[in-house]
């Protein structure tokens, strides 16, 4: 339990100290942030990807006089539930109504107090690390009264922003090492993600979910970031990781994924039990990460390609599916109920691979009948036309662009 007193000099150290931050690449994502009058506006992404960052540009554009608080801090590790009361006395005090909280859901009942600040005019921001923020707690007293966003590393553009970098071959195969996580992308330091990984596995995961067996939780993450671009199964990896069963595994997949530590993608069916069924390909949220855990990966620079172009379509789509037929496209895109894109990827096109990637894009734009679609390539440029149907070469940085 705090004192009043207590409460009171964290908020001001902890507001003066964040506004004084520099506010760096202004983020992508800032003009899409949901502003809506008595709804919680929720941020959720990888710890590390720039959530704070984007709070303190959204208070310097618009709201200057809020107050920041975030439960991270050592000096809150005893806060208790009747701290909201103390903590409300001092939000009154200050004569405000924007409230930006970093990471609430560390405390318990945390809902409940921005239910009662939303019903009492505030308006409230909100960061969290892991996209469950919370479903249980969203589900029960805030329902429909909050609105979420995904926060992603650094985009390409960013990226380039951030280095003075001009959009082209040398900077995505730059970019492709580093990958957008900001503190690495300005330091280089490999121990930041290093520490980002472990910090991920046992704070987000291993704690958030009372796991005993950290070490098979280790050996899946590094297993699934060596293989990122890959179909994976849980009834396979049960004696490849040493779990029990494949339950515990498919477990062990949700909590990676909503740590925001990889992603899987479905194969594209129109029955959800055999989406069920297959295989899902799973990709990493960062590139950056897939280098620190597995450098014998580096080489393979076709699936890192690969991942970059699930990560520019992950942060624009919600519904992204690998299609296989009698051949094999890498992304189809549904937009509400019907599949609008068809993009395939080859970090580079020759005699040895053109029918297989051109014949598999082909075999999903005749299926969704699709006009036209996309080879992403590294650097190709190039236009095929086939029954009626377009199919173009672009170069990655082209690509990531548009």
């Amino acid at each position: 339990m705090y004192r009043q007193e207590k409460i009171a000099e964290i908020i001001d150290l902890q507001t003066s100290d964040f506004v004084q931050k520099p506010t760096g690449v202004e983020r992508n994502i800032l003009t899409l942030i949901p502003q809506i009058d008595n709804f919680a506006t929720i941020i959720t992404g990888i710890r590390r990807c720039g959530k704070s960052t984007v709070l303190l540009q959204l208070m310097k554009k618009k709201w200057q006089n809020a107050v920041y608080f975030n439960w991270e801090d050592i000096r809150l590790a005893g806060f208790e539930t009747d701290d909201f009361s103390r903590l409300y006395n001092e939000i009154q005090k200050r004569d405000v109504k924007v409230l930006f909280f970093d990471e609430i859901q560390l405390v318990s009942n945390w809902e409940m107090f921005v239910h009662q600040l939303l019903r009492e005019g505030f308006k409230v921001f909100i960061t969290g690390s892991n996209a469950s923020l919370l479903s249980q707690e969203l589900g029960t007293n805030l329902t429909g009264r909050h609105l979420s966003i995904e926060l992603f590393p650094f985009s390409y553009k960013e990226f380039c922003t951030l280095k003075n970098f001009e959009y082209n071959l040398d900077s995505i195969e730059k970019y492709m090492q580093t990958g957008g996580i900001p503190d690495f992308a300005k330091t280089g330091e490999k121990v930041i993600l290093q520490n980002l990984i472990n910090d991920i596995l046992i704070r987000d995961i291993a704690v958030r979910y009372a796991l005993k067996d950290v070490e098979s939780l280790k050996k899946l993450t590094a297993y699934l970031l060596t293989n990122t671009a890959c179909p994976v199964s849980a009834n396979k990896l049960t004696d490849v990781i040493g779990l029990k069963s494949a339950s515990s595994v498919l477990e062990y997949f949700s909590y990676l994924k909503n740590a925001y530590l990889v992603d899987f993608i479905p194969q594209f069916s129109y029955s959800s039990k055999v989406q069920l069924r297959n295989p899902k390909k799973v990709y990493a949220i960062d590139l950056g990460l897939v280098n620190a855990v597995a450098s014998i990966f580096s080489d393979n620079a076709g699936r890192k390609l690969e991942n970059l172009i699930y990560l520019h379509l992950r942060a624009k789509y919600k519904e992204i599916f690998y299609f296989k037929d009698k051949d094999e496209c890498d992304f189809v895109i549904k937009n509400e109920v019907k599949i609008t894109q068809a993009i395939q990827v080859c970090y580079q096109i020759n005699d040895e691979n053109f029918e297989r990637e051109f014949n598999g894009l082909m075999t999903a734009l005749d299926f969704f009948d699709l006009s036209d679609g996309i080879i992403v390539t590294l650097n190709q440029t190039d236009e095929f036309n086939k029954n009626g149907k377009k199919v173009r070469l672009i170069p990655v940085y082209k690509y990531l662009i548009d």
